[in-house]
């Protein structure tokens, strides 16, 4: 027998159908012996739905009142699939983040987990119970709601899964593993038997739709065995973990694109100690991420600064760094949001030579510019007019693995 924790993502649970599709699998792994805790994502578009209702009614409500609105996307899920479960004859309980013991911070809307206290979820699983848990939401030291943002339910199940030691972590998507790039938009993507966690990581942050990062930087943190697998399918997925056997020595593992990309370009900065440190700790205090950073030097004792942001932070930046002109001393600010990242990774790269040329002559075969460039030991990443972006990834795809 095992403890399992399985998650099963929006178009898993989409209607009916589906729920019990995905009902027949968790009874499955149940009547299997195991142990089963299941994290469910909201339906379909119920979230977009939600914040679409919300805008009715106030085009600024508090992220608190939005984390009170958008928690309850998650408890329809749970609450049907209990249905579901019933209705098959199994024991079944559903319970919200609050009632696991979610502890996270008070950042509302992208909230971090500060504690699981499971207890709740022991005495459950001691009934012999399929514990069906919300996944995205928590709870904060003033008992109110909170989220916790961008995949907020892979961060809920690899978080419940490292507390209470489960023997595997399950991820269900509507694509049966991690792929070398998007199977649906990349034809001939390979899927991968195994994937390290450090390529994943990578992945994931570079724009890879099947996990999300801070999932994936915890599951390495706690050694908690990942799989990726198809609610729609049955059939074996991808494993991420630590170390990976290579069948076949690949430079790279995959190529990614992510379209939820802004630029921010500041000219003729002064060129003085701090200056960066000015400039990033503005934005740090308004809680908006950084990506890529580019610096330069400039004519008569400056220097230019561009950097991304995610595109919904892009008016946000532009503002408070408008704000702080004079203190920050910049000639100019300049913006694009048209964009989109385009990016490989492989741990094959640190051993192997030549990966950024062959990248580079894939994009000048398919006439594809280049905006910007960043680079670590197992990532290469370029910015890339957004129109393009497609083109550039099945280049890169075919020139890496074949047309």
């Amino acid at each position: 027998m095992a403890f399992i924790v399985q998650k099963f993502g929006g178009s898993s649970v989409a209607d009916s159908e589906r729920i019990f599709r995905v009902a027949g699998i968790i009874a499955d792994t149940y009547k299997a012996g195991n142990d089963v805790v299941v994290v469910l994502s909201a339906q379909g578009d119920t979230t977009d739905d939600l914040i679409e209702k919300a805008r009715e009614i106030n085009e600024a409500p508090s992220r608190r009142e939005m984390d009170m609105l958008l928690a309850t996307g998650e408890q329809i899920s749970i609450a049907l699939m209990a249905m579901a479960l019933e209705k098959m004859g199994l024991p079944v309980i559903s319970l919200t983040g609050w009632q696991i013991g979610m502890v996270t911070n008070s950042d509302y809307s992208a909230a971090r987990i500060k504690q699981v206290r499971a207890d709740r979820i022991r005495k459950e699983l001691d009934k012999r119970r399929i514990v069906l848990v919300a996944g995205f939401q928590g709870i904060n030291k003033y008992d109110d709601i909170t989220t916790l943002g961008r995949g907020g339910s892979d961060t809920t199940a690899v978080a419940i899964a490292a507390a209470m030691h489960a023997d595997l972590c399950q991820i269900y998507t509507d694509v049966d593993g991690v792929y070398t790039a998007d199977p649906r938009k990349v034809k001939n993507a390979r899927k991968l038997e195994e994937i390290t966690f450090d390529e994943m990581l990578e992945l994931a942050s570079m724009g890879a739709q099947v996990l999300h990062n801070r999932s994936v930087e915890m599951a390495k943190r706690y050694g908690v065995s990942l799989e990726v697998l198809s609610s729609f399918e049955r059939k074996p997925g991808t494993k991420v973990k630590e170390v990976v056997k290579k069948v076949e020595q690949m430079k790279i593992s995959g190529v990614a694109k992510d379209m939820d990309v802004a630029r921010i370009a500041l000219v003729g900065l002064r060129d003085e100690p701090g200056i960066a440190f000015k400039v990033f700790r503005l934005l740090a205090k308004e809680k908006i991420n950084i990506d890529i950073i580019l610096q330069s030097i400039g004519r008569e004792d400056t220097k230019d600064i561009s950097f991304t942001v995610h595109r919904g932070d892009l008016a946000r930046a532009e503002a408070v760094l408008a704000e702080n002109k004079d203190a920050l001393g910049y000639k100019e600010l300049s913006s694009e949001s048209a964009i989109a990242k385009v990016s490989i990774v492989g741990a094959g790269m640190m051993s192997a030579s030549g990966v950024a040329s062959l990248m580079f002559e894939a994009l000048y075969n398919a006439k594809v510019n280049i905006r910007m460039i960043s680079t670590s030991e197992i990532k290469i990443s370029v910015l890339v007019d957004e129109r393009q972006a497609d083109r550039a990834v099945q280049a890169i795809h075919d020139k890496f693995f074949g047309e």
